[in-house]
């Protein structure tokens, strides 16, 4: 059996005052749908930190500093491309007030990687919603990080 061809990620799970989360909707070639965290793949020389804080400019328009420590991993199968078999991706949490996002990239930029919208979300509207969402148990995930915080461990 041949090793999996894993890229490395950074997500943020980025709340405002009220709780929102900010979520970005891609559209793949093969029709799939999925709504996740700002966020992507490192690039050469790149820390999950610098990663991070550049996909927040690049997909948001959020200058960021200092990042806190990881609170979620992810490790997913799925084809990305001819190179990669799946994701490996590092969760960071930012709270910052509310504000309107306005991504770097141009939206042709963000068409080209299959970004086409950026929104942010209430807990009840990603509960209630018939969407797919990365990870899958999102809604979840975010309640439990709502009512008790971070985890001491990612």
């Amino acid at each position: 059996m041949t090793e999996l061809r894993l890229r490395l990620a950074a997500r943020v799970i980025v709340l405002d005052d009220d709780d929102r989360v900010l979520l970005v909707k891609f559209e793949f070639s093969d029709g799939r749908v999925v709504w996740t965290t700002v966020g992507g793949g490192l690039e050469p020389g790149e820390t999950h930190e610098d990663a991070a804080r550049r996909e927040l400019v690049e997909e948001a328009g959020l200058e960021w500093g200092e990042l806190g420590p990881p609170i979620w991993t992810r490790t997913h199968i799925l084809q990305l491309g001819i190179r990669w078999d799946g994701q490996t991706e590092i969760y960071y949490l930012i709270r910052t007030p509310a504000f309107e996002p306005r991504p770097r990239h141009s939206w042709a930029e963000l068409n080209a990687e299959g970004v086409t919208a950026i929104r942010w979300w209430t807990l009840v509207e990603l509960e209630a919603a018939d969407a797919s969402f990365g990870p899958s148990r999102l809604p979840l995930l975010l309640r439990e990080l709502i009512l008790n915080g971070p985890p001491a461990e990612p």
